[in-house]
């Protein structure tokens, strides 16, 4: 062992320093751009998910908390290999195994779209009915008081046929699949990649480069090509995992004291060396795994950083995952245009915080216990922004047999079996159709036979309805009161609060994302440097396994509470949502997000507290003597690369 050491530094000695330097930064900036790259594919293919849950919902006809499951399997993909590839993967080619994960992220993003490919048509309506008078399927009935009930609700034969088709409804299962192929391909992007910057970038520079229908995109029926992205996802991501199949396991660093530190003999890096070195076998490096498993969980920083992490992720999760449901029920945005607004507003605001944050703690040079104050800092002020919200929750819409009474004099109670009324009780309307019209009076109608219209004029797409008993309007009493399809738009209060949203949610982002890098830098920071990749992986499994998961079910399940209408399949099943109750979505939706924060801020406060009795708490008189040669801000016990060093083990050093 000694020879070799003395070998490896007689080699190092002997290279030019400029040409390990230019081998070291061409390879670093290659490695650095493919990883970018990367990272790129990797947000294109969660946007691409996130923004799609509510069409997933609708083309599969599933609820909230089936799609918060589909959302969660990306998180199960990643639970099963995580630990492994972050303690393993760092003893293997790196870049290779992360070039490996990109191929098979793209492949799973392709698995998601691949049931477009063999399912039917979408049927935006699947209540259906047979007219006498027309040899066709449609729900546009009006009110007719001879007709025979069977006529306005579907006959046995179809609803016969309706089941059969929809033998195929699980197979969403296979966007689940695709969903979860994904993350197991994105597991070793961040953990490797990020160890792998830290271990070749300069020393001080790593915080720093971290069809003709008729209804349109803003009905709640409405679905997209939802699978198009997911299909350039795909693409990206394999295309980007071609350039670290040409990179290096490990490069030569630019400063020779870099390179000198291969040869250092800290002794739980030479049981690593010795490991890999000598080919022990695989019970040996499994007990080495727990041994720094039991490290990282015993320190105390790291566990409080932690389940505080865990608790801003978890509201960060389940807010990405229904914001864009949130924007189209709360403020009647079409998906488009929330995916538009988001992504325009958003996704440069995020990038602007993380690099500002990274550069904050470079410039300053932020000590362990400034970067957690400057975190908790940062997470205050978007808990705060955050609380803006509640104010700008919109009020209900006015849906006859919903929120108001069907001949919308009264608001009710509940919006659960609501009685008809005079003008449309001898309709013999299906009270399960949902084709939404809107009202002269600027009231919402499930259908046109419960608006109590007689007859209809124009196209599909442009059709009017006549005669309508249940819409009245001031000034005019039973003279062709008229509805036209689609639900009745947002009033203008509504449309100034959403402006307004969308202001908050830029300061929101910008603050959240500035806070980012810093937690970052904590978890590399609170553990021993040969502990970082194994810190980080964990920290990803326990995000992944205990927020990742269950926060979609649960934020999906909560929403589901707020569900008004849902729609009903031709064998009577419940599908997905029609229409919600804004104010308790509102409520339920922003509570949840802002009670996770607010517990995550209290760990904060413990977090801080904590470190400052453990940097500051010392009596020893090798403590005194070292603190009065830093400032109050260097209180921290740190190691000469910056991590922080259990006390017993620097105590050790400071008597040696």
């Amino acid at each position: 062992m000694m020879d070799s050491n003395q070998h490896l530094k007689k080699t190092v000695e002997e290279t030019p320093f400029k040409e390990r330097e230019t081998r070291c930064c061409n390879g670093f900036k290659m490695f650095l751009v493919a990883l970018s790259f990367s990272f790129m594919c990797k947000a294109l293919g969660g946007v691409v998910m996130k923004s799609s849950i509510t069409q997933i919902e609708r083309r599969f006809d599933i609820s909230s908390s089936v799609s918060g499951l589909i959302d969660g399997s990306f998180e199960i993909g990643n639970l099963l290999v995580i630990v492994f590839v972050s303690y393993f993967g760092s003893k293997l080619h790196r870049p290779k195994i992360i070039g490996i994960g990109c191929f098979i992220m793209g492949t799973g993003s392709i698995l998601t779209a691949l049931p477009h490919f063999f399912m039917g048509y979408y049927r935006y309506s699947k209540e259906t009915l047979i007219h006498p008078s027309e040899n066709l399927t449609s729900s546009l009935s009006t009110c007719s008081f001879n007709q025979n009930l069977l006529l306005n609700r579907t006959s046995p034969e179809v609803a016969e046929k309706g089941c059969e088709k929809e033998s195929g409804s699980y197979i969403w299962i296979y966007v689940l699949l695709g969903n979860m192929l994904r993350g197991i391909g994105e597991t070793p992007i961040v953990p490797l990649g990020i160890s792998y910057i830290d271990d070749f970038a300069e020393e001080g520079h790593s915080s720093f480069y971290l069809g003709n229908i008729r209804i349109t995109p803003k009905d709640s029926r409405w679905v997209g090509a939802w699978w198009l992205g997911f299909l350039v996802a795909g693409t990206l991501s394999i295309m980007s995992s071609i350039p670290f199949f040409f990179l290096p396991k490990n490069l030569d660093k630019s400063q020779k004291e870099r390179s000198l530190d291969l040869l250092k003999t800290n002794e739980e890096r030479t049981q690593m060396a010795n490991v890999t070195n000598h080919g022990q076998n695989v019970s040996e490096n499994i007990t080495g795994f727990f041994q720094s498993l039991k490290s990282i969980l015993t320190n105390p920083l790291y566990v409080i950083l932690l389940f505080s992490s865990l608790l801003l992720a978890s509201s960060h999760i389940g807010a990405i995952t229904y914001i864009f449901k949130y924007i189209e029920q709360q403020y009647g945005q079409s998906a488009s245009e929330a995916n538009i607004l988001l992504g325009t507003i958003t996704l440069p605001t995020v990038a602007s915080g993380i690099f500002i944050g990274g550069y904050i703690i470079k410039k300053f040079k932020l000590t362990l216990l400034g970067i957690a104050k400057f975190s908790f800092c940062t997470s205050v002020l978007a808990f705060t922004f955050q609380l803006l919200n509640f104010a700008l929750i919109c009020e209900n819409r006015s849906v006859a047999g919903l929120t108001l009474t069907y001949d919308g004099n009264n608001p009710v109670a509940s919006h659960i079996n609501v009685p008809l009324s005079y003008c449309n009780s001898d309709c013999n309307c299906d009270e399960s159709h949902w084709e939404p019209v809107c009202g002269d009076n600027g009231i919402t109608y499930m259908s046109p036979c419960l608006a109590g219209c007689k007859s209809s004029n124009g196209n599909k797409s442009s059709m009017v309805f006549y005669n309508c008993s249940c819409v009245e309007v001031t000034g005019v009493q039973n003279k062709n009161n008229s509805v036209t399809l689609g639900e009745c738009p947002r009033d203008s209060q509504c449309i100034k609060k959403f402006y307004i949203y969308s202001l908050v949610q830029v300061v929101n982002s910008f603050f959240s994302s500035l806070g980012s890098t810093p937690t970052i830098m904590l978890i590399f920071k609170t553990v021993q440097p040969e502990l970082k990749s194994l810190a980080v992986g964990f920290h990803s499994l326990t995000i992944r396994a205990l927020g990742g998961i269950p926060a979609p079910i649960y934020f999906g399940a909560l929403i589901d509470r707020a569900c008004m209408k849902w729609s009903t399949s031709s064998c009577g099943k419940r599908g997905s949502c029609r229409i919600y109750d804004s104010t308790l979505y509102g409520n339920t939706f922003m509570g949840l997000m802002e009670s996770l924060r607010f517990s995550a801020l209290i760990l904060f406060v413990v977090l801080i507290s904590t470190m400052k009795k453990i940097y500051q708490g010392k009596d020893t008189k090798a403590s005194e003597n070292r603190r009065k040669d830093t400032n109050e801000a260097n209180l921290e016990s740190l190691n000469n690369d910056g991590y922080f060093v259990p006390s017993s083990r620097a105590d050790n050093e400071t008597h040696m």
